[in-house]
Protein backbone atom coordinates (compact mmCIF):
# COMPACT_ATOMS: atom_id res chain seq x y z
CA UNK A 1 0.00 0.00 0.00
CA UNK A 2 1.37 4.02 -0.39
CA UNK A 3 2.58 4.68 2.71
CA UNK A 4 0.80 7.65 4.06
CA UNK A 5 3.06 10.66 3.27
CA UNK A 6 3.04 9.90 -0.47
CA UNK A 7 -0.59 9.06 -0.39
CA UNK A 8 -1.18 12.40 1.48
CA UNK A 9 0.82 14.38 -1.57
CA UNK A 10 -0.76 12.94 -4.16
CA UNK A 11 -3.97 13.41 -3.01
CA UNK A 12 -3.59 16.71 -2.27
CA UNK A 13 -1.82 17.09 -6.20
CA UNK A 14 -4.51 15.33 -7.74
CA UNK A 15 -6.85 17.56 -6.04
CA UNK A 16 -5.59 20.86 -7.12
CA UNK A 17 -5.47 19.57 -10.59
CA UNK A 18 -8.86 18.93 -10.72
CA UNK A 19 -9.93 22.39 -8.93
CA UNK A 20 -7.74 23.81 -11.61
CA UNK A 21 -9.52 22.34 -14.31
CA UNK A 22 -13.05 21.93 -12.53
CA UNK A 23 -13.17 17.74 -13.10
CA UNK A 24 -16.91 16.90 -13.32
CA UNK A 25 -18.53 14.43 -10.97
CA UNK A 26 -20.02 11.66 -13.05
CA UNK A 27 -22.45 9.11 -11.28
CA UNK A 28 -22.16 5.76 -12.53
CA UNK A 29 -24.58 2.84 -14.07
CA UNK A 30 -24.87 -0.31 -13.30
CA UNK A 31 -26.20 -2.86 -16.15
CA UNK A 32 -28.37 -4.86 -14.14
CA UNK A 33 -29.93 -6.35 -17.26
CA UNK A 34 -26.24 -8.24 -17.66
CA UNK A 35 -26.80 -10.53 -14.52
CA UNK A 36 -29.36 -12.71 -16.35
CA UNK A 37 -27.08 -13.26 -19.20
CA UNK A 38 -24.56 -13.97 -16.85
CA UNK A 39 -22.18 -11.24 -17.57
CA UNK A 40 -20.71 -9.82 -13.92
CA UNK A 41 -18.03 -8.80 -12.12
CA UNK A 42 -15.55 -11.58 -10.12
CA UNK A 43 -18.37 -11.34 -7.20
CA UNK A 44 -21.77 -12.04 -9.66
CA UNK A 45 -21.96 -8.15 -9.35
CA UNK A 46 -23.49 -6.04 -12.32
CA UNK A 47 -20.95 -4.41 -14.60
CA UNK A 48 -20.86 -0.47 -14.45
CA UNK A 49 -20.04 3.18 -16.19
CA UNK A 50 -20.35 6.09 -15.56
CA UNK A 51 -21.73 7.90 -18.44
CA UNK A 52 -21.33 12.05 -19.04
CA UNK A 53 -23.61 12.81 -21.95
CA UNK A 54 -22.11 15.21 -25.55
CA UNK A 55 -23.48 18.48 -26.66
CA UNK A 56 -23.14 20.67 -29.63
CA UNK A 57 -20.92 19.20 -32.00
CA UNK A 58 -20.42 16.06 -29.88
CA UNK A 59 -23.65 14.70 -29.74
CA UNK A 60 -23.22 12.00 -31.73
CA UNK A 61 -19.80 11.29 -30.78
CA UNK A 62 -18.42 8.63 -28.49
CA UNK A 63 -15.38 8.32 -26.16
CA UNK A 64 -15.02 4.87 -24.19
CA UNK A 65 -12.27 4.70 -21.86
CA UNK A 66 -11.49 1.45 -20.54
CA UNK A 67 -10.22 1.41 -16.31
CA UNK A 68 -6.85 0.12 -16.03
CA UNK A 69 -6.00 -2.10 -12.58
CA UNK A 70 -3.84 -5.40 -13.42
CA UNK A 71 -5.08 -8.65 -13.52
CA UNK A 72 -5.84 -11.39 -11.18
CA UNK A 73 -4.05 -14.76 -12.23
CA UNK A 74 -5.04 -17.82 -9.82
CA UNK A 75 -7.80 -18.13 -7.50
CA UNK A 76 -5.82 -16.36 -4.33
CA UNK A 77 -5.36 -13.13 -6.09
CA UNK A 78 -8.67 -13.37 -7.67
CA UNK A 79 -10.10 -13.90 -4.25
CA UNK A 80 -8.48 -10.68 -2.94
CA UNK A 81 -9.54 -8.73 -5.84
CA UNK A 82 -13.18 -9.36 -5.89
CA UNK A 83 -13.36 -7.87 -2.40
CA UNK A 84 -12.43 -4.19 -3.92
CA UNK A 85 -13.82 -2.21 -7.04
CA UNK A 86 -11.80 -4.24 -8.98
CA UNK A 87 -13.21 -7.06 -8.93
CA UNK A 88 -16.80 -5.85 -7.86
CA UNK A 89 -19.49 -2.89 -8.90
CA UNK A 90 -20.59 -3.06 -4.91
CA UNK A 91 -17.18 -1.15 -3.87
CA UNK A 92 -16.88 1.15 -6.80
CA UNK A 93 -16.68 4.92 -5.87
CA UNK A 94 -19.60 6.65 -7.24
CA UNK A 95 -19.69 9.81 -8.59
CA UNK A 96 -16.13 9.30 -9.93
CA UNK A 97 -14.35 12.68 -11.41
CA UNK A 98 -13.86 12.89 -15.02
CA UNK A 99 -10.69 14.68 -15.99
CA UNK A 100 -7.58 14.54 -18.88
CA UNK A 101 -9.22 12.64 -22.21
CA UNK A 102 -12.47 12.63 -19.90
CA UNK A 103 -12.53 16.01 -19.43
CA UNK A 104 -15.67 18.03 -20.11
CA UNK A 105 -13.26 21.43 -20.79
CA UNK A 106 -12.45 22.82 -24.08
CA UNK A 107 -9.12 24.26 -22.61
CA UNK A 108 -8.38 20.70 -20.81
CA UNK A 109 -9.76 18.53 -23.82
CA UNK A 110 -9.91 20.60 -26.65
CA UNK A 111 -10.89 17.46 -28.75
CA UNK A 112 -12.90 15.53 -27.10
CA UNK A 113 -14.71 17.55 -24.60
CA UNK A 114 -18.42 17.45 -25.36
CA UNK A 115 -18.29 14.26 -26.71
CA UNK A 116 -20.11 11.48 -24.72
CA UNK A 117 -17.84 10.29 -22.33
CA UNK A 118 -18.05 6.97 -20.81
CA UNK A 119 -15.81 5.27 -18.09
CA UNK A 120 -16.27 1.89 -18.59
CA UNK A 121 -15.49 -0.04 -14.92
CA UNK A 122 -13.47 -2.86 -14.56
CA UNK A 123 -14.22 -5.78 -12.43
CA UNK A 124 -13.22 -8.83 -14.00
CA UNK A 125 -9.79 -9.02 -14.17
CA UNK A 126 -8.58 -10.14 -17.29
CA UNK A 127 -8.75 -7.47 -19.45
CA UNK A 128 -11.99 -8.59 -19.97
CA UNK A 129 -11.39 -11.65 -21.92
CA UNK A 130 -12.32 -14.75 -19.75
CA UNK A 131 -15.19 -16.45 -20.13
CA UNK A 132 -15.69 -19.70 -17.70
CA UNK A 133 -19.58 -21.40 -17.50
CA UNK A 134 -18.77 -22.74 -14.09
CA UNK A 135 -18.79 -20.66 -10.64
CA UNK A 136 -17.27 -22.68 -7.52
CA UNK A 137 -19.61 -22.79 -4.75
CA UNK A 138 -16.97 -22.38 -2.97
CA UNK A 139 -15.90 -19.24 -3.94
CA UNK A 140 -18.28 -17.57 -5.62
CA UNK A 141 -15.81 -16.47 -8.73
CA UNK A 142 -17.26 -15.57 -11.82
CA UNK A 143 -14.51 -15.35 -14.93
CA UNK A 144 -16.88 -13.91 -17.39
CA UNK A 145 -14.74 -10.60 -18.28
CA UNK A 146 -15.74 -10.95 -22.34
CA UNK A 147 -19.43 -10.74 -21.45
CA UNK A 148 -19.16 -7.71 -19.58
CA UNK A 149 -17.25 -6.61 -22.60
CA UNK A 150 -20.35 -7.57 -24.82
CA UNK A 151 -23.25 -6.46 -22.62
CA UNK A 152 -21.67 -3.00 -21.67
CA UNK A 153 -20.98 -2.50 -24.84
CA UNK A 154 -24.87 -3.39 -25.90
CA UNK A 155 -26.01 -1.44 -23.36
CA UNK A 156 -24.35 1.74 -24.09
CA UNK A 157 -25.82 1.14 -28.33
CA UNK A 158 -29.36 1.95 -26.19
CA UNK A 159 -27.86 4.96 -24.98
CA UNK A 160 -27.33 6.62 -27.91
CA UNK A 161 -24.33 5.26 -29.39
CA UNK A 162 -25.93 2.85 -32.02
CA UNK A 163 -26.21 6.75 -34.13
CA UNK A 164 -21.86 7.32 -33.63
CA UNK A 165 -20.70 9.18 -35.87
CA UNK A 166 -17.13 9.21 -34.23
CA UNK A 167 -16.09 6.64 -31.88
CA UNK A 168 -12.77 6.61 -29.79
CA UNK A 169 -11.36 3.60 -27.58
CA UNK A 170 -9.38 4.39 -25.14
CA UNK A 171 -7.66 2.73 -21.92
CA UNK A 172 -5.02 3.19 -19.50
CA UNK A 173 -2.67 0.18 -18.76
CA UNK A 174 -4.66 -2.78 -18.78
CA UNK A 175 -7.50 -1.01 -20.23
CA UNK A 176 -5.03 0.05 -22.32
CA UNK A 177 -4.57 -3.61 -23.03
CA UNK A 178 -8.06 -4.12 -23.50
CA UNK A 179 -8.17 -1.38 -26.18
CA UNK A 180 -6.36 -3.27 -28.20
CA UNK A 181 -7.50 -6.57 -27.59
CA UNK A 182 -10.89 -4.98 -28.17
CA UNK A 183 -9.88 -2.15 -30.84
CA UNK A 184 -11.58 -4.31 -33.73
CA UNK A 185 -14.63 -5.37 -31.81
CA UNK A 186 -15.63 -2.49 -30.84
CA UNK A 187 -15.28 -1.42 -34.42
CA UNK A 188 -18.09 -3.96 -35.24
CA UNK A 189 -20.61 -2.60 -32.46
CA UNK A 190 -20.93 0.83 -34.15
CA UNK A 191 -22.58 1.66 -37.82
CA UNK A 192 -20.30 1.23 -40.55
CA UNK A 193 -20.18 5.26 -41.87
CA UNK A 194 -18.78 5.71 -38.35
CA UNK A 195 -15.16 7.16 -37.85
CA UNK A 196 -13.63 4.92 -34.77
CA UNK A 197 -10.27 4.31 -33.72
CA UNK A 198 -8.44 3.20 -30.80
CA UNK A 199 -6.39 4.39 -27.90
CA UNK A 200 -4.01 2.22 -25.75
CA UNK A 201 -2.03 4.46 -23.04
CA UNK A 202 0.65 2.22 -21.55
CA UNK A 203 -0.73 -0.92 -22.71
CA UNK A 204 2.13 -2.11 -24.54
CA UNK A 205 3.07 -4.68 -22.33
CA UNK A 206 6.25 -6.42 -23.72
CA UNK A 207 7.54 -9.87 -23.75
CA UNK A 208 11.03 -10.02 -22.07
CA UNK A 209 12.86 -11.79 -19.11
CA UNK A 210 13.41 -10.36 -16.03
CA UNK A 211 16.67 -9.14 -14.90
CA UNK A 212 17.63 -12.99 -13.30
CA UNK A 213 16.21 -14.41 -17.08
CA UNK A 214 13.17 -15.31 -16.07
CA UNK A 215 10.08 -15.43 -17.53
CA UNK A 216 8.54 -13.82 -15.10
CA UNK A 217 5.59 -11.71 -17.36
CA UNK A 218 4.93 -14.72 -19.75
CA UNK A 219 4.15 -17.25 -16.81
CA UNK A 220 1.86 -14.45 -14.95
CA UNK A 221 -0.23 -14.01 -18.40
CA UNK A 222 -0.20 -17.65 -18.82
CA UNK A 223 -1.92 -17.49 -15.19
CA UNK A 224 -4.58 -15.31 -16.59
CA UNK A 225 -5.35 -17.33 -19.42
CA UNK A 226 -5.52 -20.72 -17.96
CA UNK A 227 -7.30 -19.23 -14.89
CA UNK A 228 -10.17 -17.01 -16.95
CA UNK A 229 -10.25 -19.38 -19.98
CA UNK A 230 -9.30 -16.46 -22.14
CA UNK A 231 -7.86 -17.94 -24.95
CA UNK A 232 -10.99 -18.67 -27.03
CA UNK A 233 -11.47 -14.74 -26.53
CA UNK A 234 -8.09 -13.72 -27.69
CA UNK A 235 -8.01 -12.22 -31.59
CA UNK A 236 -5.53 -12.64 -34.10
CA UNK A 237 -3.82 -15.62 -32.29
CA UNK A 238 -2.09 -18.32 -33.85
CA UNK A 239 -1.24 -21.87 -32.29
CA UNK A 240 2.00 -22.25 -34.78
CA UNK A 241 5.10 -20.99 -34.79
CA UNK A 242 4.73 -18.30 -37.67
CA UNK A 243 7.42 -15.44 -37.39
CA UNK A 244 6.34 -12.43 -35.49
CA UNK A 245 2.81 -14.31 -33.86
CA UNK A 246 2.17 -15.90 -30.58
CA UNK A 247 2.76 -19.65 -30.10
CA UNK A 248 0.63 -20.43 -27.28
CA UNK A 249 -2.71 -18.08 -26.25
CA UNK A 250 -0.71 -16.77 -22.83
CA UNK A 251 1.78 -14.90 -25.46
CA UNK A 252 -1.70 -13.52 -27.45
CA UNK A 253 -1.79 -11.00 -24.45
CA UNK A 254 1.13 -9.35 -25.89
CA UNK A 255 0.62 -6.74 -28.33
CA UNK A 256 3.82 -7.33 -30.20
CA UNK A 257 2.05 -10.89 -31.64
CA UNK A 258 -0.93 -9.77 -31.95
CA UNK A 259 -1.30 -6.08 -32.80
CA UNK A 260 -0.33 -6.36 -36.04
CA UNK A 261 -3.82 -8.07 -37.02
CA UNK A 262 -5.73 -5.72 -35.49
CA UNK A 263 -7.57 -3.59 -38.37
CA UNK A 264 -9.04 -0.31 -37.01
CA UNK A 265 -6.87 2.58 -36.67
CA UNK A 266 -4.94 2.36 -33.56
CA UNK A 267 -2.89 5.35 -31.23
CA UNK A 268 -0.03 3.92 -28.92
CA UNK A 269 0.79 6.59 -26.52
CA UNK A 270 3.35 4.79 -24.05
CA UNK A 271 6.60 5.76 -22.40
CA UNK A 272 9.65 3.90 -23.55
CA UNK A 273 10.51 3.55 -19.86
CA UNK A 274 7.32 2.51 -18.52
CA UNK A 275 7.37 2.55 -14.46
CA UNK A 276 5.35 -0.41 -14.56
CA UNK A 277 6.99 -2.26 -16.67
CA UNK A 278 10.30 -2.02 -15.48
CA UNK A 279 8.69 -2.37 -11.66
CA UNK A 280 7.44 -5.51 -12.26
CA UNK A 281 8.41 -6.82 -15.61
CA UNK A 282 12.35 -6.11 -15.87
CA UNK A 283 12.75 -6.15 -12.03
CA UNK A 284 9.48 -7.68 -10.01
CA UNK A 285 10.40 -8.22 -6.35
CA UNK A 286 11.23 -12.11 -6.70
CA UNK A 287 14.12 -10.92 -9.45
CA UNK A 288 15.11 -8.60 -6.35
CA UNK A 289 15.24 -9.65 -3.24
CA UNK A 290 17.85 -7.78 -1.25
CA UNK A 291 15.84 -4.47 -2.47
CA UNK A 292 19.07 -3.68 -4.72
CA UNK A 293 17.30 -1.88 -7.06
CA UNK A 294 14.34 -0.20 -4.52
CA UNK A 295 15.91 3.61 -5.45
CA UNK A 296 16.31 3.32 -8.55
CA UNK A 297 12.95 1.64 -9.46
CA UNK A 298 11.64 4.81 -7.38
CA UNK A 299 13.88 7.61 -9.21
CA UNK A 300 15.92 6.62 -12.18
CA UNK A 301 18.22 9.42 -11.09
CA UNK A 302 19.42 7.05 -8.37
CA UNK A 303 19.98 4.45 -10.47
CA UNK A 304 23.84 2.84 -10.74
CA UNK A 305 25.55 3.12 -14.54
CA UNK A 306 25.39 -0.55 -14.57
CA UNK A 307 21.53 -0.28 -13.07
CA UNK A 308 20.70 2.17 -16.64
CA UNK A 309 22.72 0.38 -18.40
CA UNK A 310 20.31 -2.40 -18.20
CA UNK A 311 17.11 -0.04 -18.36
CA UNK A 312 18.61 1.23 -21.32
CA UNK A 313 18.42 -2.17 -22.67
CA UNK A 314 14.87 -2.62 -21.64
CA UNK A 315 14.06 0.27 -23.92
CA UNK A 316 15.44 -1.22 -27.15
CA UNK A 317 13.44 -4.10 -26.14
CA UNK A 318 10.44 -2.41 -25.94
CA UNK A 319 11.06 -0.28 -29.47
CA UNK A 320 12.19 -3.82 -31.34
CA UNK A 321 8.90 -5.44 -30.15
CA UNK A 322 7.01 -2.04 -31.17
CA UNK A 323 8.67 -2.12 -34.56
CA UNK A 324 7.68 -6.08 -35.14
CA UNK A 325 4.49 -5.95 -34.30
CA UNK A 326 3.14 -3.43 -37.32
CA UNK A 327 3.91 -1.01 -40.17
CA UNK A 328 4.17 2.00 -37.51
CA UNK A 329 3.59 4.91 -40.93
CA UNK A 330 0.13 2.98 -40.84
CA UNK A 331 -0.61 4.27 -36.77
CA UNK A 332 -0.42 7.12 -34.55
CA UNK A 333 2.25 6.65 -32.00
CA UNK A 334 3.74 9.16 -29.11
CA UNK A 335 6.63 6.97 -27.21
CA UNK A 336 8.16 9.59 -24.76
CA UNK A 337 11.16 8.89 -22.50
CA UNK A 338 9.71 9.50 -19.58
CA UNK A 339 9.53 7.54 -16.29
CA UNK A 340 5.64 7.34 -16.31
CA UNK A 341 2.61 4.67 -16.45
CA UNK A 342 -0.20 6.17 -18.11
CA UNK A 343 -0.98 9.62 -19.03
CA UNK A 344 -4.39 10.14 -20.69
CA UNK A 345 -6.49 10.22 -17.84
CA UNK A 346 -4.28 12.49 -15.61
CA UNK A 347 -4.63 16.76 -16.35
CA UNK A 348 -1.11 17.24 -15.87
CA UNK A 349 0.24 14.97 -18.56
CA UNK A 350 -2.70 15.06 -21.25
CA UNK A 351 -3.10 18.58 -21.59
CA UNK A 352 -1.95 21.09 -19.54
CA UNK A 353 0.95 24.53 -20.06
CA UNK A 354 3.45 21.94 -19.07
CA UNK A 355 2.45 18.45 -20.25
CA UNK A 356 4.98 16.33 -21.96
CA UNK A 357 4.99 17.05 -25.47
CA UNK A 358 7.32 15.30 -28.81
CA UNK A 359 8.25 17.32 -31.70
CA UNK A 360 6.54 20.41 -29.52
CA UNK A 361 3.27 18.79 -29.56
CA UNK A 362 1.44 17.99 -26.55
CA UNK A 363 -0.33 14.75 -26.21
CA UNK A 364 -3.99 15.52 -26.49
CA UNK A 365 -3.06 17.22 -29.08
CA UNK A 366 -1.22 14.64 -31.22
CA UNK A 367 -4.33 12.47 -30.37
CA UNK A 368 -6.88 14.59 -31.42
CA UNK A 369 -4.87 15.50 -34.70
CA UNK A 370 -4.31 12.08 -35.69
CA UNK A 371 -8.32 10.82 -34.77
CA UNK A 372 -9.61 14.07 -36.90
CA UNK A 373 -7.01 13.12 -39.62
CA UNK A 374 -5.15 16.83 -39.52
CA UNK A 375 -1.96 15.36 -39.49
CA UNK A 376 -0.19 12.29 -39.09
CA UNK A 377 2.06 11.88 -35.45
CA UNK A 378 4.64 8.97 -35.54
CA UNK A 379 7.29 9.79 -33.19
CA UNK A 380 9.94 8.15 -30.60
CA UNK A 381 11.75 10.18 -28.19
CA UNK A 382 15.36 9.87 -27.63
CA UNK A 383 16.93 7.99 -24.77
CA UNK A 384 16.99 9.14 -21.58
CA UNK A 385 17.61 11.99 -19.73
CA UNK A 386 16.82 14.05 -22.66
CA UNK A 387 13.38 14.82 -22.59
CA UNK A 388 13.01 17.79 -20.55
CA UNK A 389 9.16 17.95 -20.50
CA UNK A 390 8.47 15.10 -18.80
CA UNK A 391 6.23 14.23 -15.23
CA UNK A 392 7.40 11.77 -12.51
CA UNK A 393 4.30 9.32 -11.20
CA UNK A 394 5.82 6.62 -9.63
CA UNK A 395 4.51 5.58 -5.91
CA UNK A 396 6.48 3.41 -3.39
CA UNK A 397 4.42 0.20 -4.22
CA UNK A 398 5.76 -2.67 -5.38
CA UNK A 399 2.49 -4.40 -6.17
CA UNK A 400 1.98 -5.60 -9.88
CA UNK A 401 -1.19 -3.42 -10.13
CA UNK A 402 -1.43 -1.79 -13.72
Amino acid sequence: MLNATFYAWTCTFTVLILLKAKAELVNITYVESAVAAGAVCLDGSPPAYHLSRGSASGINSWLVQIEGGGWCNDLTTCLARKRTHLGSSKQMATPLAFSGILSNSQAFNPDFYNWNRVKLRYCDGSSFTGDIEKVDPVTNLHYRGARVWRAVMEDLLTQGMSEAENALLSGCSAGGLASILHCDSFRNFLPASAKVKCLSDAGYFINVKDITGTEHIKTFYNGVVTTHGSAKNLPHCSSTMEPGLASSSDECLFPQYMAQGVETQLFLLNAAYDSWQIRNILVPGSADPQGTWKACKLDLKLCSPAQLEIIQGYRMNFLDALNGSSDLSSRGLFINSCYIHCQSETQETWFTEDSPMLNKTRIATAVGDWFYGRRPFVNIDSPYPCDSTCHTNVSPDDAPEA
